[in-house]
């Protein structure tokens, strides 16, 4: 009987049958699950009996991924502060993780404000509640957009979290370890590769996602001349392809000097002056902490961070290989490319993102760090050129999926020594 049921399965998924092997896959854990669903179903009666008085609403952390794991929980807290996306009447939320989970020092501060019971227990009530009819008030749903900030709320509202007088302590400790004195202003610097997702999620397939990637050999002029400026640069990753080819002693590579932790991950990202990135998952650390962020190699360039006065960006060049040429901001958005999240969709429409040079990074970078310690110098066709930019940028786009608006207030800035140099780009 065994062996018919396995050829019969095996029939509808060489077959035509491909949808209906699709949802049977879909369904084989809930099918394998319900009997301990039946064990906790208990648990959803009394929450639902609760409701009159008090709504108990469950759900996941987005704890594999260190972006999503810290900055959707903070745009829950500054939405739940500000009224967004919660119950009217009085209710209390409890959450559960999801594994792997990506860093050990984020979940610890995590448990601090919020309540996080056991997977095994808290999955799977709400795992029930969302199999019986009526449970969707009982389920803690999506920030309104994910993790960004589309109402502004980083600038309304404090960290949410903070370190104890002992992490403190242990994080100065680890400054020194790694040669940087107490009080000397440090920048962290995050560059994309594959090597992380692969090691870390190894049950799929993320080379979508390449398109982001950036050459960490690009950024060595941009590091050396902040470290000859008198700052640190430390290099993040918690897995990457290559060292940093710089012998400077300022430029430190922490990636792979052996020395990072899931501790300092999150102290380093927290307490920088600001920090350099893709775009990439690290980034949401400096982001929480309410730290300054310079994007460079930005893509999509419509989903560019748009929502704190301490952004500053560019993007990376976009070539037509039809028209052999360069593609300007207008023409980006006209070749529908603006807005791809998957590499297959930059090659379907022939399109190649090329990353910013060197010099480029390295303008963008002084930027920001003139801009914070108040040396920096505006052309008198700065604020022509920014103006320009966000004319053509597309400040009411919506996402692909849910519709919903991909920005706020627009309060970052683009990279003035771009705009000089590529003022064509412009037209």
């Amino acid at each position: 009987m065994t062996g018919f049921i396995a050829r019969q399965i095996d029939q509808i998924r060489q077959g035509g049958g491909a949808e209906l092997w699709r949802r049977i896959k879909l369904a084989k854990p809930i099918l394998l699950g319900l009997p301990l669903y039946v064990l906790a179903t208990p648990a959803v009666v009394v929450i639902r009996l609760m409701k009159p008085w008090l709504i108990v609403r469950l759900g996941s952390l987005t704890s594999t991924s260190i972006g999503h794991f810290a900055a959707n929980t903070e745009l829950y807290f500054c939405e739940r502060d500000a009224g967004i996306n919660m119950p009217m009447q009085r209710s209390i939320d409890f959450f559960y993780l999801r594994k792997p989970i990506c860093n050990k020092q984020l979940t610890i501060m995590w448990k601090r404000v919020l309540r996080i019971w056991p997977a095994w227990f808290l999955g799977l009530v709400d795992g029930a509640n969302r199999l019986i009819p009526g449970g969707a008030v009982h389920e803690i749903g999506n920030n309104t957009q994910n993790d960004r900030d589309v109402h502004n709320l980083l600038d309304q509202f404090a960290p949410h979290l903070q370190f104890t007088i002992e992490e403190e302590a242990r994080g100065e400790a680890g400054l020194r370890a790694m040669g940087i004195p107490s009080g000397t202003p440090f920048i962290c610097l995050t560059v994309r590769d594959s090597a992380y997702l692969t090691a870390h999620l190894r049950d799929g397939d993320y080379s979508y996602h390449n398109y982001r990637d950036s050459d960490i050999q690009n950024y060595v002029l941009a590091a050396e001349e902040l470290a000859n400026r008198g700052y640190y640069v430390i290099r993040m990753g918690v897995k990457v392809h290559a060292a940093i080819n710089s012998s400077h002693p300022k430029v430190v590579d922490y990636a792979t000097n052996g020395m990072r932790s899931d501790f300092m991950d999150i102290y380093l990202g927290a307490k920088c002056m600001f920090c350099i990135s893709v775009g990439t998952g690290f980034d949401a650390v400096p982001l929480i902490f309410r730290r300054p962020i310079a994007y460079v190699n930005m893509v999509p360039i419509g989903y560019f961070f748009t929502f704190r006065d301490t952004f500053l960006g560019i993007f990376k060049h976009h070539f037509s290989m039809r028209h052999n040429r360069e593609l300007s901001l207008a023409q980006i958005l006209t070749h529908g490319v603006g807005f791809c999240l998957r590499a297959s969709a930059y090659e379907s429409a022939g399109v190649q993102v090329i990353e910013n040079t060197p010099q480029e990074i390295r303008d963008l970078v002084v930027e920001m760090a003139e801009r914070l310690n108040g040396t920096w110098q505006s052309h008198d066709d700065d604020e022509v050129l920014q103006k320009r930019f966000w004319e053509l940028f597309p400040k009411d786009a919506l996402d692909a999926h849910r519709r919903r608006p991909l920005h706020g207030d627009i309060r970052a800035r683009f990279g003035a020594c771009f705009l000089r140099n590529n003022c064509e780009w412009l037209q």
